[in-house]
C-alpha cells in the first residue's frame, strides 16, 4: 500500500508518497493546480503499481478540484483537517514548516491510521452552502452599506431618523434622493414634498408628515456645510443598498430553485422558510455523519463552554461559539421567529426568563430546544409534528 500526502495550495501541491515502513517510495512531486497537473500525481501513482490511498489538507476551496479528479480516476482520498496535521506536526523534535514537509506529515499520519476524514458534502449540499454562505455576504453588505447611510444623515439632518419607523421605507428612501440635509428639507416646497409621499407611500403619507418633516428640519441641529458632501454620499450608499437587495432577492430564488428539487421537512416547522431552511441543510450535510444530538449541538457552537482546572469549576459558562458560524447564525434567526408562531416554543423561552435567565441566555436555549427537533426530523426522514 501506498499513502500519498497532498499539501495543497493556491497554484501548486506537493505529493509525499509513503510505503507501509515509513520511507518514501518516491521523490517528492511538485505538480500544479491544473487538470494536467493532477493527471502528473497520478501517472506517478499508476507506475508503482501498488493500491494507493490519498490524503488531502483542507486549505480553503483549494481542494475541491483535486479531490474530485482523484475521486473520478478511482483513489480513495481523505480529507483531512488543517487541525489534526498541525497537532501531529507538533509531536516531531524538529520545528520545520515546509510545504513538502507538510505533505510528509500528511502521509505519515494517513499511514498510521489516526486520521479523522472530514464531511465532503455531494454537489447539491456544496451548491446550497456557495448559495447560502454569499447571501449572508450580501446580507452583511446591506447592513454595512445602511450604518454608513445612518451616520451620514446623523451629520446632516440627525433628527430624521426620529421621522420614520425605518428610514430605509420605500416613502423615506424617494425624499432622500431630492434632499438630505436639515437645510434642504427646511426649503423644500411643502407642495412637491407632499406630492413625493403620497407618491411613494401609496397615499399612507401626506400633507402632515411633509409639515412635520420641514418643521423638524427648521429646528436641526444638522451641519448645512455637509450638505453637498451627504447628499453624494447618501445617494451613492442608496444605489449600493437597492442593488445589492436585488442580488440579495435573486441568490434567494436560486436558493428556492435548489430546495424545490429536495426532499426535505424542516420548512414543516413555522417559521422556517426555504432559504434559512437551505442555510441549515447547507451546513448540517449528511446527518448521519453525527453520532448524537451533542455531537451536532457542539458542531453549531451553541453548547456552553467549560472551564474546570483542579477543584475549581466555573459557573458563568458562555455559549463556545465553534463550530459553523453559519449554521448558528441560522439557528438564531430560526429560533426568533419559530417562536413567533409556536406557541410551545414561544411559553418555552419565556418560562426561561421567567427564571430569571438572560435574553440571550434563554435564546440560546430556545436554539438548543430547536436544534433537537431539527436533528429528530433529519435522522428520521419524517415529517415534523408537534406532541
Amino acid at each position: 500500500m501506498v499513502f500519498a500526502g497532498v499539501d495543497v495550495g493556491k497554484r501548486n501541491h506537493e505529493a509525499c508518497l509513503m510505503g507501509q515502513d515509513g520511507h518514501e517510495v518516491s521523490k517528492p512531486l511538485r505538480f500544479s493546480n491544473t487538470v494536467a497537473g493532477v493527471s502528473s500525481l497520478i501517472d506517478v501513482l499508476r507506475s508503482l503499481g501498488q493500491p494507493a490511498t490519498i490524503a488531502l489538507e483542507a486549505s480553503g476551496h483549494y481542494w475541491l478540484g483535486i479531490h474530485r479528479k482523484l475521486v473520478q480516476a478511482g483513489y480513495p482520498v481523505v480529507v483531512v483537517n488543517p487541525l489534526q496535521t498541525s497537532a501531529y506536526r507538533s509531536t516531531s523534535m524538529r520545528k520545520v514548516k515546509t510545504d513538502l514537509r507538510d505533505a510528509f506529515v500528511i502521509a505519515d499520519f494517513l499511514r498510521i491510521g489516526r486520521v479523522m476524514a472530514n464531511y465532503v458534502p455531494d454537489e447539491t449540499i456544496l451548491k446550497l452552502r456557495e448559495l447560502t454562505r454569499f447571501r449572508f455576504e450580501l446580507i452583511d453588505q446591506i447592513g454595512d452599506a445602511k450604518h454608513k447611510a445612518l451616520a451620514t444623515l446623523d451629520r446632516v439632518f440627525p433628527e430624521y431618523a426620529g421621522l420614520f419607523s425605518d428610514i430605509f421605507l420605500k416613502s423615506s428612501r424617494e425624499i432622500l434622493k431630492n434632499a438630505v440635509a436639515a437645510a434642504d428639507f427646511a426649503s423644500f416646497d411643502l407642495s412637491e414634498l407632499t406630492a413625493i409621499l403620497k407618491s411613494a407611500s401609496r397615499g399612507r403619507f401626506g400633507a402632515s408628515k411633509a409639515e412635520e418633516i420641514k418643521l423638524t428640519a427648521g429646528n436641526s441641529l444638522g451641519l448645512p456645510c455637509l450638505g453637498q458632501v451627504a447628499s453624494l454620499k447618501l445617494c451613492s450608499l442608496l444605489a449600493q443598498i437597492e442593488l445589492l437587495e436585488s442580488q440579495a432577492a435573486q441568490v434567494g430564488g436560486a436558493i428556492e430553485e435548489v430546495m424545490d428539487g429536495m426532499e426535505q421537512h424542516l420548512t414543516d416547522i413555522k417559521g422556517i422558510g426555504p432559504v434559512l431552511a437551505a442555510i441549515i441543510l447547507a451546513e448540517i450535510g449528511d446527518i448521519s455523519r453525527f453520532r448524537s444530538l451533542k455531537s451536532l449541538v457542539a458542531y453549531s457552537g451553541i453548547d456552553p463552554s467549560v472551564f474546570q482546572s483542579g477543584d475549581f469549576t466555573g459557573t458563568k459558562r458562555h455559549m463556545s461559539k465553534r463550530g459553523s458560524p453559519y449554521l448558528r447564525r441560522a439557528l438564531w434567526l430560526a429560533a426568533h421567529s419559530a417562536r413567533i408562531y409556536n406557541n410551545d416554543l414561544n411559553q418555552y423561552f419565556h418560562t426561561k426568563l421567567s427564571q430569571g435567565k438572560a435574553y440571550n441566555v434563554a435564546m440560546g436555549a430556545l436554539c438548543h430546544k430547536l436544534l433537537t427537533r431539527i436533528y429528530v426530523i433529519l435522522k428520521e426522514g419524517r415529517h415534523y409534528e408537534v406532541r
